[in-house]
């Protein structure tokens, strides 16, 4: 069967599919991408202050962490129905549901990395004339970095799948193609776009990956045979 008929057939892998609905399929991946990214952000910029506010003062762990968990069960059509008087059928919508979801992962690892700090580590820097922020920057954010490029990742990878629910309003990226396709069982279009997501995610924690290393030089001279 030639390629131009595999639309006909409706079959999974399809050439011309890919040719004609290229754009489409771009559109739909930087869509994709944009509110991945954005939610991402948006929760590691909230979820660093809650890490340092249960830090600080350990009688809010549990309301905090408590909080976060719970809003991590509630499921997505749910969370964005509860959502939409407040921003309606929009993009904000989903980053807002997805930024909720990704506070799980974040504040906990935030937390356990700042937490793993050694305590002698910080009375050096204390002896060494460090402030409570210069001690929060040059020493301990550093110090936490390799949990946090982890929860990082993972909160990555996880919306980049939780970012295709957000089609039930269409701000879905990947996934409103995988909701259009459906209806009609158009399964090129079923397997473009899965396949794109995942690809998504695998080159995005790749990427993640490489970040960490360079900003970790001591985790990786560590980890190398004969390091110190």
């Amino acid at each position: 069967m030639s390629p131009s008929n595999c639309l006909v057939a409706n079959d999974w892998v399809c050439g011309e599919y890919l040719r004609t609905r290229r754009g489409e399929l771009t559109d739909a991946l930087v869509q994709h991408v944009g509110l991945t990214a954005a939610s991402v952000a948006i929760a590691l910029l909230v979820a660093l202050p809650l890490a340092l506010l249960v830090r600080a003062r350990p009688r809010f762990a549990a309301p905090v962490l408590g909080l976060t968990t719970l809003l991590y069960t509630v499921p997505s059509l749910a969370m964005f129905s509860l959502l939409l008087p407040v921003f309606g059928l929009s993009s904000a919508l989903v980053v807002t549901g997805l930024v909720l979801y990704a506070l799980t992962i974040l504040v906990r690892n935030a937390l356990a990395g700042l937490e793993a700090v050694p305590a002698e580590t910080r009375e050096a820097a204390r002896g060494l004339g460090f402030g409570p922020w210069r001690l929060l920057w040059q020493v301990e954010l550093p110090l936490a970095l390799p949990v946090l490029m982890a929860g990082v990742r993972m909160a990555t990878v996880s919306t980049i799948a939780l970012t295709t629910i957000g089609s039930v309003v269409g701000r879905g990226g990947l996934g409103n193609l995988i909701e259009d396709a459906l209806p009609t069982f158009f399964k090129a279009q079923v397997l473009a776009a899965s396949v794109l997501c995942v690809l998504l995610a695998v080159v995005a924690d790749l990427l993640l990956l490489g970040v960490q290393r360079l900003l970790t030089p001591w985790a990786r001279d560590r980890g190398a045979p004969g390091g110190g």
